[in-house]
């Protein structure tokens, strides 16, 4: 780089900092005018310098960013692989039909073979077993926790069951304590979803590193932020090789973000096809198939950005969750509080409630008066995901009746703890949910 340029650089990157500080800094509270979010974008100059220095690169596809996001982001989780994705919808779908790969042979996953889910899921957590052609088998979730039962996962093992996927809800772990045992018994696969649960730990273990494989979400909700983005994670370096091919158009070759003529394997104008004659170029040479679901560089450079902030991010939930668990503890006798392990150390999502049975009054009521008043709530995703209209025909089989399940899709909601709550607005929820109460 020249000197020019570099001071041009530097001219652009003031620049920012100053748009910045006149354009986006100022994030006061006014009541009654201020909506008090349940998530958004917690950022500073940081993210918008990194991302115009990738875009002064004209680094606009997957990048040398993106190879120290990759590395930044594994050390975190405490994982060898991350194969960053487009959005945690396709890191489900990429995590799913890696494990359908037939170059894991005997280990695969074929058509036609179980995989217990919670029905209380995110849609897409369920949807690429469906798109795989595996047979979903639904079970029902613990209220309070709102993860999967446990027992229901023990009852519904039949001969045909190879697999295990389900999401750590709303950041709270799962009781891996009771989960673990059944799936080393069964010699199930273990799919993660941390979507909701980046920096979240069982018994000092992160988690999606329980299992074979596991998925996060970048969405401007989540823990971290790209705009949109996600990840496939693993420990096994097979799996990653055949997950980036899953993602990279189910193209076989591996180089990467850098491009050495012959290929990192020194053999790319000597791959072989059957049937065809001569030699092929490795770089269109296809193992899976595929798609193309890579982020860009600059979005990269934001997750960088968003990584530095992370175990901040982390202590903040976690201080806003106990904040408005002990302001809203009081009541307990008509809201059924959230409940975590002894051994779950939740990096929370949201602050999930659920209107008892017999309250006097109903969740439309409590929400409607928390949104009139500028204070965000939000249902808990799907609820029972077979009541959607695009689930409830699907082909799967049920275990039980999924009685909490539906009760969560009936009465169950959730405000904010995201980082972005500063004291006054976690105050002003609390003094909403007093309005609430005392008007009854």
């Amino acid at each position: 780089m020249s000197d020019s340029q570099g001071d041009l650089r530097a001219k652009v990157r003031e620049s920012v900092v100053n748009y910045y500080q006149v354009a986006h800094s100022d994030r006061r509270f006014v009541r009654g005018k201020t909506r008090v979010q349940y998530a958004g974008r917690v950022y500073d100059e940081q993210e918008m310098v990194g991302m115009v220095d990738a875009v002064l690169d004209f680094w606009l596809t997957a990048g040398p960013r993106t190879q120290v996001f990759e590395r930044v982001l594994a050390d975190f989780i405490g994982t060898r692989e991350v194969i960053p994705v487009n959005s945690g919808s396709s890191a489900n779908l990429v995590a799913v039909t890696t494990l359908c790969s037939k170059q894991l042979r005997g280990r695969r996953l074929e058509p036609g073979d179980e995989v217990i889910v919670p029905a209380t899921s995110f849609p897409t957590t369920v949807a690429p077993i469906v798109q795989n052609r595996l047979l979903p088998v639904l079970v029902d979730c613990c209220l309070g926790d709102y993860n999967i039962d446990p027992a229901a996962i023990e009852a519904a093992i039949s001969p045909r069951t190879r697999a295990l996927m389900f999401a750590h809800t709303l950041g709270n772990p799962a009781d891996m304590s009771r989960i673990m045992p059944l799936v080393k018994k069964h010699n199930l696969l273990l799919i993660e979803d941390t979507a909701d649960a980046l920096g979240s730990k069982f018994d000092g273990q992160m988690l999606g590193t329980f299992g074979q494989i596991a998925t996060l979400s970048f969405y401007p909700a989540h823990h971290i932020t790209m705009g949109e983005g996600g990840a496939v994670y693993t420990t096994s370096r097979r799996l990653a090789k055949i997950a980036r091919t899953v993602r990279d158009w189910g193209r076989d070759c591996w180089c990467g973000y850098d491009n050495p003529t012959d290929g990192k394997c020194g053999i790319r104008f000597d791959r072989e096809i059957d049937g065809v004659e001569g030699h092929y170029d490795h770089r269109y040479y296809y193992t899976e198939i595929g798609y193309n679901l890579k982020i860009t560089d600059p979005q990269a450079a934001m997750g960088l950005a968003q990584l530095a902030k992370l175990p901040g991010f982390v202590a903040a939930r976690k201080r806003n969750f106990k904040f408005l668990y002990e302001a809203l503890g009081r009541y307990s006798e008509f809201l059924v509080m959230p409940e975590w392990h002894p051994l779950a150390d939740p990096s929370w999502f949201a602050f999930p409630l659920s209107v008892r049975p017999g309250a006097p009054f109903a969740r439309r009521e409590i929400t409607r008066f928390l949104e009139y008043r500028g204070v965000e709530t939000r249902l808990l995703f799907a609820g029972n995901v077979l009541r959607q209209p695009g689930y409830k025909d699907i082909e799967c089989r049920v275990v039980g009746d999924l009685a909490q399940s539906d009760l969560v899709m009936a009465q169950t909601f959730f405000v904010g703890v995201y980082p972005g709550l500063d004291q006054p607005r976690l105050d002003y929820i609390v003094e909403m949910f007093g309005e609430f109460f005392a008007s009854l």
